[in-house]
């Protein structure tokens, strides 16, 4: 097939989801299809290609600190005008397949799924509702607390007003709370806070534009995650962090994390968080043709509470999906022909 790779685009996660291209595009060669590497809010939005099995595809590097507001600013502006027509739009409607590698920001919450289903164009991964449901984290817990996930409390916080919430408030009084954007990825911008003096210079400090805080309880157990791919979920990943949190710098800096999969739990457990994965992937609206992964910190007891769902997954070479992958069996070439596949159907 021709597959058009989306990816870079104009989220903090723009270097994650670059890697994450080039990745996919040396993959999808080594299966025999021709392809088209595109970062939809460059100035030269065609990155390589076409591409035919045997080509080279050069490797991106992840940065240690995300795209700054400006930057963020200009790449949407080129990427709402690419995605509306012109080149761009031109060579996604002459593909078979759009492979989605957009992570973070219109990649995860439904607008660019949105315009390609207007435009009758086939792609991977979730649909806009999907995305978009889980993108919003404090309305994704919603979702997964009613359909009886377990999550964990949580309070809203827009940095800015003139008084902190009591709600967040009383979350601090009962211990340390961690403070993140309520619709983001990556890890972008997590923090622990300790004291109300400690949350404030974390509000204060928060890039312009990146909304209300979502604030919730510190977990200080063990941290998990588990993917599915279609129908089938795969072996749990156990986190194993040498710092409070699992932010940007320790996700995609190699050797900042040890990653154990499948993860060193008993079986029951590990078949626990398994059935919590796919009942938060269909709780969601993710269907048999998607995929997601699904992440768990535990509590003092040792429970697992539900954090989030990721419509689009990092495919890094250091990535947690693909990790997931391989301890089920899978090279990270078959890993992504499963998700074109599933796309196919």
């Amino acid at each position: 097939m021709r597959i058009v790779i989306l990816c870079g685009g104009e989220s903090p996660e723009r270097d994650v989801s670059l890697a994450s291209g080039g990745s996919v595009a040396r993959a999808l060669l080594e299966r025999g299809h021709e392809v088209v590497l595109v970062d939809p809010a460059a100035e030269a939005p065609v990155l390589a290609g076409p591409l035919r099995p045997g080509d080279v595809v050069d490797g991106f590097t992840v940065g240690k600190e995300p795209p700054s507001g400006l930057v963020r600013r200009q790449l949407q502006q080129r990427m709402d005008a690419a995605l509306a027509g012109g080149p761009v739009r031109e060579l996604m409607g002459e593909a078979d397949l759009v492979f989605l590698a957009l992570h973070g920001g219109w990649g995860e919450d439904g607008r660019v799924q949105g315009r390609l289903r207007e435009a009758g164009i086939r792609f991977t991964g979730a649909n806009g509702t999907a995305c978009a449901a889980a993108w919003h984290k404090d309305r994704a817990q919603a979702v997964l607390g009613a359909a009886g996930l377990p999550v964990t409390e949580r309070a809203l916080w827009q940095p800015g007003t003139d008084e902190v919430p009591q709600d967040v408030q009383r979350l601090l009084a009962a211990g340390p709370v961690v403070a993140k954007p309520v619709a983001d990825g990556s890890s972008v911008s997590v923090h622990r806070a300790d004291s109300l003096a400690e949350l404030e210079r974390i509000a204060a400090g928060m890039r312009a534009g990146q909304g209300e805080l979502l604030v919730e309880p510190f977990l200080p157990g063990r941290e998990f995650t588990v993917g599915v791919i279609g129908g089938q979920v795969l072996p749990v990943v156990e986190i194993e962090l040498s710092t409070p949190l699992f932010d940007y710098t320790a996700k995609y800096q190699p050797g900042a994390v040890s990653e154990v999969c499948p993860a060193l739990i008993p079986a029951q457990f590990a078949s626990r968080l398994q059935e919590l994965a796919v009942r938060a992937h269909e709780a969601l609206g993710f269907d048999a043709h998607t995929y997601s992964r699904t992440d768990f910190r535990c509590d003092a007891a040792g429970e697992p509470m539900c954090l989030e769902v990721n419509a689009l997954p990092g495919l890094t070479a250091t990535s947690l999906l693909p990790l997931a992958a391989s301890g089920a069996g899978w090279t990270y070439a078959d890993l992504i022909e499963r998700i074109v596949d599933l796309a196919m159907r």
